[in-house]
């Protein structure tokens, strides 16, 4: 490719990407990217538009560009006797056709566990599936009309709440049906697409891979049945055993030995993390791995009991477990070491903050 011909096409390129967070000044962005007149950017977006990959909206001065849909497919069926792996075959996969192999295997993971879910656990008659694809990314959309995800495991075990189930659902392993079920679909599906969201009865929770923090927000009226939505670049570079790797332990393990458990999920909505009865039940179930990365994003101050209950109650009890805070504040890295010399008396007390370990 010539060197003319690769600046257009890196142009091109940049234009995609931009136009969804940039619909109305997205040739002013690129123009400042390349320092690029508008009347030669203006004749990228045409080549664009006259591929059908964007679309225009709007008179001159309003002008709003988009990316086309290139693809769409939606469709409802019963949920008895589903096999997901067929739907896969015959609904999805066929959407998604010229991706390279490594975006397909994410796709076919994450599909086919949030289906296999439904089917097993929702209790619903109906799944429906949509899948989109423009010229960035694809994004696929799974419901049921089904008791909801949060309020199952709320019931099943036995939480405090919907939200509790979303910590819980944060940390792996977790299943209402350990016979069929390894409770690690949902953790990997979530840290394999660039975004993936769960709508359930009144809770809302949202993973981002650019982002520090999952979200879990409140609604105040819930809605039936779980909603599920998964989006990934088309060109992802990402790959199944990347992250799977990610969450092993050693490299002589095999199994998903290793997670990260946010620490913010065990707050109700503005109060402290004060108490060992929080601490307790942030740290419930994680004796089933070997290495727990406790990150502390969103958590600027801890109380004496939450972390003698975490540092010293629990470790001293659970010395097959490394407990590894990450991303934490002065404060909280001075609650840690008083816990920890407590723990070991005559230890010294460190005061730099942990950092998140590979």
């Amino acid at each position: 490719m010539t060197k003319n011909r690769q600046h257009g096409k890196d142009i091109r390129d940049f234009l995609l990407q931009a136009i969804q967070d940039h619909p109305r000044d997205v040739i002013k962005l690129a123009s400042e990217r390349f320092g690029a007149s508008r009347q030669a950017l203006h004749r990228h977006l045409c080549v664009l538009i006259d591929a059908g990959v964007v679309a225009a909206t709007g008179n001159t001065r309003r002008r709003e560009y988009r990316l086309a849909t290139l693809k769409q497919h939606r469709v409802t069926v019963p949920l008895a006797g589903l096999a997901e792996d067929v739907l896969w075959r015959e609904e999805a996969r066929p959407l998604l056709e010229g991706l390279a192999t490594n975006v397909l295997d994410l796709w076919q993971y994450g599909f086919t566990e949030m289906v296999n879910n439904a089917v097993d656990h929702s209790g619903g008659t109906h799944l429906q599936v949509t899948v989109t694809r423009n010229a960035v990314h694809t994004q696929v959309r799974v419901s049921d009309d089904g008791i909801g995800i949060f309020r199952k495991i709320h019931q099943e075990c036995h939480l405090e709440d919907e939200r509790h189930a979303v910590l819980e659902l944060a940390k792996g392993k977790l299943t209402t049906d350990p016979q069929r079920h390894t409770g690690e679909g949902i953790f990997f599906a979530s840290r394999m697409f660039d975004q993936y969201a769960i709508l359930s009865g009144g809770v809302f929770f949202s993973h981002t891979i650019t982002e520090a923090e999952d979200w879990v927000l409140e609604r105040d009226k819930p809605s039936q049945g779980t909603l599920v939505v998964m989006e990934l670049q088309n060109a992802s570079a990402r790959t199944a055993k990347e992250i799977f790797d990610t969450y092993t332990a050693t490299s002589e393990d095999f199994g998903f030995t290793k997670t990260v458990v946010p620490v913010r999920l065990a707050k109700h909505g503005q109060e402290n993390l004060i108490s060992r009865s929080q601490a307790k039940r942030l740290l419930a179930h994680v004796d089933r791995f070997k290495v727990v990365l406790l990150d502390f994003t969103g958590v600027d101050t801890i109380g004496q009991a939450f972390a003698d209950e975490i540092f010293r109650v629990f470790v001293a009890a659970h010395p097959a477990v490394e407990i590894v805070p990450v991303h934490t504040g002065p404060e909280v890295v001075r609650m840690i070491a008083r816990a920890r010399a407590g723990a070991s008396p005559g230890a010294a007390v460190c005061c730099e903050p942990a950092h998140e370990r590979g």
